[in-house]
């Protein structure tokens, strides 16, 4: 973790918001109904944290190791800028975002969970983890959530960085 001002400097530079989905927005549980269905749970909150994103005009951006119908549901409900499923390796697309959306790393926020997640963490200008990622996941990150992954930890990073990027330094 780095001190609170660096944390702000890197904050205000952050115009757009990359996510991971299980471990992040959801709790990384798989539920089964009886007929063999994968089931996930998104907090509503964290479906807000995109909405308040949005409206400072931040996009956010979904890049998944997943291939499901319901990360495609959520993702068009909540208005996701771009979903990226079925990614082996996330780092990959940074490249392709950077030009997509004519950025520099350090404009970019990232928010990941296990150790896919690390080389993508090390690249961006603000990374981050929710309370319970793995521990490679924290090492790799700028701030470490108080919440875990499906409750509420996309909101508290959507939050600090809107409420840095409005504070004077």
């Amino acid at each position: 973790m780095i001190k609170k001002n660096e944390l702000k400097k890197k904050c205000k530079k952050i115009r757009l918001v990359i996510t991971d989905v299980d471990g992040v927005l959801t709790d990384g549980g798989m539920y089964y109904s009886d007929k063999g269905d994968i089931m996930k749970k998104f907090h509503a909150r964290d479906g807000m944290g995109v909405t308040l994103l949005k409206k400072e005009k931040i996009p956010t951006i979904i890049i998944t190791k997943e291939k499901t119908k319901i990360v495609r549901e959520w993702s068009k409900k909540m208005s996701i800028d771009y979903l990226y499923d079925g990614i082996q390796n996330k780092l990959s697309l940074l490249t392709k975002i950077i030009k997509k959306y004519n950025l520099q790393p350090q404009n970019i926020a990232f928010i990941g969970d296990d150790i896919n997640d690390v080389e993508l963490l090390k690249c961006v200008g603000l990374s981050a983890s929710p309370y319970d990622g793995a521990l490679e996941a924290k090492k790799k990150s700028d701030y470490i959530c108080e919440n875990n992954g499906g409750n509420c930890a996309f909101r508290e990073f959507a939050d600090l960085i809107l409420t840095y990027k409005k504070s004077k330094l």
